[in-house]
């Protein structure tokens, strides 16, 4: 049985030779400027994957039969499952010892590629083995995220692309980047920048902060959207503000600025729509935000503004929207961002199951997108079990199966199926320090967050899941990745 995670559309096994890929092994192209660009970024990624540098070649003739051990990269429209019209569908074939991975974009050869990742079995004599074997696919949403706190504990850029390479193995293609909070500001503004001299230097319970600077935002970037990965940006307004209130003493009602804090209850901060400063410090941070931002989409947040009137809310968000909107930007916000009419046309994120719902569906009647990310399901910070060392529980507790059994199109009562424009993991770090910490909440249940945003409600089996996703674990281990053995699956030992 194969155990590829998501699981695909199609894929049944072929006759023949299977494809060895040894010292020997070529990654063929063809000769144009994009392809050549695509072959030199997945041979680096199929080198990390096998272990070994991996040849680049160049061809003009797509009829050429490859060699033994090849492998084939083609730009092809006509491949994929039919009917799909996604840039990420993709054919894979291993027949007669080589791989020919097609699609009809560099981002449907990535999402082959990470299938080809989970067919290599290792050999005896050092090198990798691919069963003969057709994956016809493409993914039911397009947008697949994983939302990652940085702001209560700093996460620096090797760890971020440590994060960017496991999503890249499971076909996730959104990285939500949570860059300010109470506790800090973890991004430097270059109009601002009292933000980060001010106020990045600690995170929950006094320890160590950091940020990105711009040039390492910028890489976080490139190295992502070599992996056809999008990173969107936030900066969480009008609550979740200590940090820049700390900054900034004119955006206080009195003048002074906020002392540094370091615990983890919400709420408490708002910034004040009636002072001058405000609007200023909206219109520099998401300014600068939406210029540093290679993708469509930043995020302003607008959750748990528990300390600012509905008046003031409206006059903020809307604001910042504006500002992101003139920039050429998408706004996107939290699910209490579904009651401002400036959610018309962007796009709103589900967390919270207890709070109201029907805003969110009147949002998407209204021309919203919808992405959902419930608490029950998907914050992967939540507790596995009752007494479990890391985590929260305040949407309880969270196993691998709470993660894998539910449908999308069922999670809002009224919300039009065609507003859904993908699911969100996210991981909030109030008592995540490491990435020890960090993967071992992620893994297993991030898979399984990426096989509901990628495969077909009728394809999901939970039988099937539990077969294949415990043929994953040894490829963790070989990747230094600390992972939870969560029941119901029939882990190797």
């Amino acid at each position: 049985m194969f155990t590829i995670v998501p699981q695909p559309v199609e894929v049944r096994s072929l006759e023949g030779e299977s494809a060895h890929i040894t010292s020997a092994t070529r990654l063929v192209t063809g000769t144009g400027g994009a392809e050549l660009e695509l072959g030199v970024v997945l041979a680096g990624i199929l080198g990390t994957l096998v272990g070994q540098a991996i040849s680049l070649v160049q061809s003009d003739d797509p009829d050429e039969a490859p060699q033994p051990g090849d492998i084939v990269m083609r730009i092809d429209e006509a491949t994929g499952p039919a009917g799909s019209t996604s840039d990420e569908r993709y054919t894979l074939e291993s027949r007669d010892g080589a791989v020919v991975v097609s699609a009809p974009a560099y981002a449907g050869v990535v999402r082959g590629v990470a299938t080809l990742g989970q067919l290599l079995s290792p050999t005896s004599t050092g090198g990798f083995v691919v069963p003969p074997v057709r994956v016809v696919d493409a993914p039911r949403y397009p947008w697949r995220g994983l939302s990652l706190d940085v702001a209560r504990h700093f996460f620096g850029v090797d760890d971020i692309k440590r994060v960017i390479a496991l999503m890249t193995r499971y076909k996730l293609n959104v990285l939500h980047l949570h860059l300010s909070d109470d506790q800090g500001w973890r991004l430097e503004i270059p109009s601002r920048p009292e933000l980060t001299a001010r106020a990045s230097g600690s995170s929950v319970g006094g320890g160590p902060g950091g940020f990105f600077t711009v040039a390492e935002f910028d890489e976080i970037q490139r190295f992502a959207q070599a992996r056809a990965i999008t990173v969107v940006p936030e900066i969480d307004i009008p609550g979740h503000t200590n940090a820049a209130l700390q900054a900034y003493a004119e955006l206080n009602p009195d003048g002074v600025a906020k002392d540094a804090y370091t615990g983890i209850e919400v709420g408490f901060s708002t910034l004040d729509a009636s002072l001058p400063a405000t609007k200023d410090f909206l219109r520099d941070v998401f300014g600068d935000l939406a210029s540093m931002t290679q993708g469509p989409w930043v995020h302003l947040g607008g959750d748990e503004a528990h300390g600012t009137e509905r008046e003031d809310y409206e006059t903020i968000v809307s604001f910042a929207a504006d500002v992101l909107r003139d920039a050429g930007k998408v706004p996107v916000g939290w699910q209490e961002f579904a009651a401002s009419p400036s959610s018309a046309g962007g796009i709103v994120q589900l967390w919270h199951m207890e709070l109201e719902l029907e805003p969110v569906a009147a949002a998407a009647r209204a021309g919203a997108q919808v992405v959902l990310s419930p608490g029950n399901r998907v914050y992967l910070d939540m507790k596995y079990h009752e007494g479990y060392p890391l985590g929260l529980d305040w949407a309880g507790h969270v196993e691998l199966r709470d993660s894998y059994d539910w449908e999308p199109t069922e999670a809002v009562p009224g919300l039009d199926p065609e507003a859904i424009v993908g699911i969100e993991a996210a991981v909030w770090t109030e008592t995540l320090t490491n990435l020890d910490e960090l993967s071992t909440m992620l893994l297993p249940r991030l898979t399984a967050v990426a096989e509901v945003a990628w495969t077909a409600r009728e394809l999901r089996d939970w039988d099937s899941y539990a077969r294949r996703i415990a043929g994953q674990a040894w490829r963790w281990e070989r990747n230094g990745l600390s992972w939870h053995r969560s029941p119901g699956v029939d882990w190797a030992e």
